[in-house]
């Protein structure tokens, strides 16, 4: 495939999203009353909502998000193509903020993409809806409102791979290993981010498991478009 755009208007990024609240009691009588409403499908008859619970960092309406790692190039078409790796994390309102300045600062113009794996299933609408819960004004490249869909600004890498089938869900980390490009071992998974969180309180852990997520989805899209991949050493933390 050939993503006829300058990568250096790609805005890569990824997030992690936990439980709106540690434990299912924490959470008002109405609230524990709509989330089982909200998950009597997906649970199994045994399966209490308290059980269940640990899962809704995956809903807007019951999780947050803890950290937005974002990715982009500079010098794409040099020997000194480097991409750099900055995070927005801890308070929810204050990182959504900060994200949306990001955007309306330097990735605003037409020209400029968003770039997720799954992103048009969760990473974009996820950001969007607790937006709007906040009370933040939606920027312009979230903001879908009218748009056609050949003039909405999103890659997603999934997307790309499904070529089409939309039964089709293949993860990040199986794409990475198929495609042969390197992927450092990580200590966690999605699934543990939220006990992370909560137990260990090492924000630091799920920043840097975020900012591994985005650097995959930077290179797989190199990979899709038969593209050298990152150095490791041309990898900048700002």
């Amino acid at each position: 495939m050939n993503i006829k755009t300058n990568f250096e208007n790609i805005l890569f990024l990824d997030i992690e999203t936990v439980p709106e609240v540690e434990n299912f009691s924490n959470l008002i009588e109405e609230k524990q009353e709509l989330f089982a409403q909200k998950t009597q499908y997906q649970r199994k008859e045994d399966v209490t909502p308290s059980q269940f619970y640990e899962r809704a960092g995956i809903w807007a309406e019951f999780g947050k998000i803890v950290c937005i790692s974002v990715g982009y190039f500079t010098d794409f078409n040099s020997e000194k193509r480097v991409f750099r790796v900055t995070s927005f994390y801890g308070d929810e309102v204050k990182l959504l903020e900060d994200f949306k300045n990001l955007l309306n600062n330097y990735f605003h113009k037409p020209q400029h993409l968003l770039c997720a794996h799954n992103g048009k299933e969760f990473d974009f609408p996820y950001i969007a809806r607790r937006m709007i819960i906040h009370q933040i004004e939606l920027p312009e490249k979230l903001n879908l409102f009218g748009k056609k869909p050949w003039e909405i600004p999103h890659i997603d890498t999934m997307e790309l791979w499904k070529f089409g089938d939309y039964k089709h869900f293949t993860s990040l980390k199986l794409l990475t290993s198929i495609l042969g490009i390197p992927s450092p071992k990580d200590d966690i998974n999605g699934s543990e981010v939220g006990a992370v969180f909560y137990k260990e309180k090492n924000i630091e852990r799920i920043v840097k498991y975020c900012e591994k997520d985005t650097v995959a989805i930077a290179q797989l899209l190199l990979r899709f478009n038969n593209q050298p991949l990152i150095d490791e050493l041309n990898i900048i933390q700002v």
